[in-house]
């Protein structure tokens, strides 16, 4: 990795590409400091403190502090990765979706425009909900009409400038410009959650037990992010094989290529999808103020709650662990559904005069694929649930409750390696012009 940056930063080209990255992370790092005018910002570090759930916490990881801090950027780009899920989502329904991203370039724009309204109208969305839920709670002192319609406006342009500032680095940077910021901001939580670790199990021990402390804390780190390489790097290539045909004089096909399939398929996608669900019901009624309690909601709402798990005190709860695991399998199945058909592969094969070895073109290749699928899945969405659930064993046994978890780590190193990816084939390219201009 160090070594393809040193050479990347030899190429004029690409060193201006990641110059453009660096001072775009400046600003957005920037802005994520920027308190929004008339607003308390101390107040969510306080709401934080008093709560015993981790339903914000997920969000704020991802916001980089920024929504504890409520800065202009406090929604962070979380309203545009939920439009583009749904707009995802919609193309299924709607045929008029669909065409349009299989149109090409023109769809994709028309795809991505969509995409952008959607984002507006949820940032607005959220924005109005937030001031008018805890704007009379202490969020905004002397709350008015004109305060509010001022954090409204801030909050939803923050999200706003933060999708151009992603399409911008996509277009004049290096790598996806949303994943980067995403990723960006988890890295900037990493050193505090270092810190909380070390004044928890570390500092005040003796020499030996602190010693072996932060070795097990770096072990269980390594480990987590030696998974999520095997995992993220994990792909079964199918091979196919092109029938030879006559064109003219000319003798056309007879290649072998292949069809790879990453063990991987549905990438972090359903780890936030799990989340996401059993987080909702906890946030709901931590607004409303119906958290608690010793009746049969509370004990669901302790059971949704990752802090209960692993818990050795009080074993029930981890009845929430499984409902997780089960939702985590169950969107990696239903979300590579989606992204990936068999029956369109292989047809588009059969067109092209190209097979598997040994399994006859149609029906046979279509669910030869389903079969292989369907086997990468599981060992996908096991490899998923054991990077997520170590985080979780060591916050209900030791109380290590950190904001880096699988979740994370599975953004953060997947961000990493497609943006090397991306700066090897630029530099790749550039050596290819090199050669043919001679």
């Amino acid at each position: 990795m160090l070594k393809t940056l040193r050479n990347a930063f030899k190429i004029k080209d690409v060193r201006r590409r990641l110059f453009y990255v660096l001072l775009m992370l400046v600003v957005v790092r920037i802005g994520s400091q920027l308190p929004i005018p008339g607003v308390d910002s101390n107040y969510f570090k306080n709401w934080f403190a008093s709560q015993s759930s981790d339903a914000f916490n997920f969000f704020d990881a991802f916001t980089g502090g920024s929504f504890t801090e409520m800065s202009i950027f406090a929604l962070s780009i979380t309203p545009y990765i939920t439009s583009s899920i749904i707009i995802q989502l919609l193309t299924i329904a709607f045929k008029t979706l669909e065409d349009m991203q299989r149109d090409g370039e023109e769809g994709r724009k028309k795809l991505t425009a969509i995409t952008r309204y959607v984002t507006i109208g949820l940032a607005l969305f959220q924005s109005i909900a937030m001031t008018i839920g805890f704007g009379n709670k202490g969020l905004i002192p002397d709350i008015n009409f004109l305060k509010g319609v001022v954090v409204v406006c801030c909050l939803t342009a923050g999200s706003a400038m933060l999708m151009w500032i992603g399409e911008q680095i996509t277009e004049k940077g290096v790598g996806n410009g949303i994943s980067i910021i995403l990723m960006i901001n988890i890295v900037s939580r990493i050193p505090s959650d270092l810190v909380t670790l070390f004044e928890q199990f570390v500092k005040g021990k003796t020499i030996a037990k602190g010693a072996l402390a932060a070795l097990i804390i770096a072990a269980v780190i390594l480990v987590v992010v030696v998974l999520v390489l095997i995992l993220n790097g994990g792909v079964r290539k199918i091979p196919v094989q092109y029938s030879k045909k006559m064109v003219g004089r000319k003798v056309m096909g007879g290649q072998s290529s292949s069809i790879p399939l990453k063990v991987n398929t549905a990438g972090v996608i359903p780890i936030i999808f799990a989340s996401s669900l059993m987080s909702f019901p906890v946030i709901i009624m931590t607004l409303v103020g119906k958290t608690g309690g010793d009746g049969i909601g509370g004990h669901i709402l302790k059971a949704l709650t990752s802090n209960n798990w692993f818990n050795p005190s009080e074993p029930v709860y981890s009845i929430g662990l499984v409902v997780y695991i089960l939702l985590v399998i169950f969107f990696a199945y239903f979300y590579t559904s989606i992204t990936f058909n068999p029956m369109e592969v292989a047809d588009n094969m059969k067109k092209q005069g190209g097979f598997i070895p040994g399994i006859r073109p149609g029906k046979p290749t279509q669910e030869y694929l389903e079969q292989i699928l369907s086997y990468l899945i599981f060992i996908g969405a096991t490899g998923l649930v054991i990077v997520a659930v170590i985080p979780f064993f060591f916050n209900g046994v030791f109380g290590a409750n950190v904001s880096f978890g699988g979740t994370s780590l599975i953004i953060v190193v997947g961000v990493v390696l497609e943006t090397l990816k991306q700066i090897e084939s630029r530099m790749l390219v550039r050596n290819y012009k090199g050669f043919l201009s001679e």
